[in-house]
């Protein structure tokens, strides 16, 4: 909570500036389970649900393989539009063992933050 005065709130010395796009970025697609971590695939460009599809076909089961945990894994992904695609939905219900279903409007577990420092290493 924060305290001003009455109409203060626009104030410019009550604000402080972001910047939400324009700044330099990598884009990447990563797998972990309990066993470890699994492929990192860097994405070049804009992903879209076929991108998103060929990227799980070649690097989930692969990872899952690698990590011996074979087909006994629960998948995670949010709710953005490329992970809800039809193709990806059906791919994913014939793929993947068990889908952890998120509801609409739900806050990500986001668990991608515990690896930062894993990755700050491979980079």
């Amino acid at each position: 909570m924060v305290w001003r005065r009455k109409n203060e709130e626009l104030n410019p010395k009550n604000l402080v500036g972001t910047v939400k796009y324009g700044g330099v970025g990598v884009l990447v697609w990563g797998c972990m389970s309990a066993s470890g971590l699994g492929n990192l695939v860097f994405i070049d460009g804009i992903m879209n649900h076929a991108l998103y599809m060929n990227i799980l076909r070649d690097n989930l089961k692969l990872s899952a393989q690698n990590l011996d945990i074979g087909n006994s894994f629960v998948f995670y992904q949010d709710n953005d539009p490329k992970h809800t695609a039809f193709n990806v939905r059906l791919w994913c219900h014939y793929n993947c063992p068990q889908n952890l279903k998120t509801p609409p409007q739900s806050p990500d577990l986001n668990p991608i933050e515990h690896i930062w420092r894993e990755l700050e290493v491979k980079v």
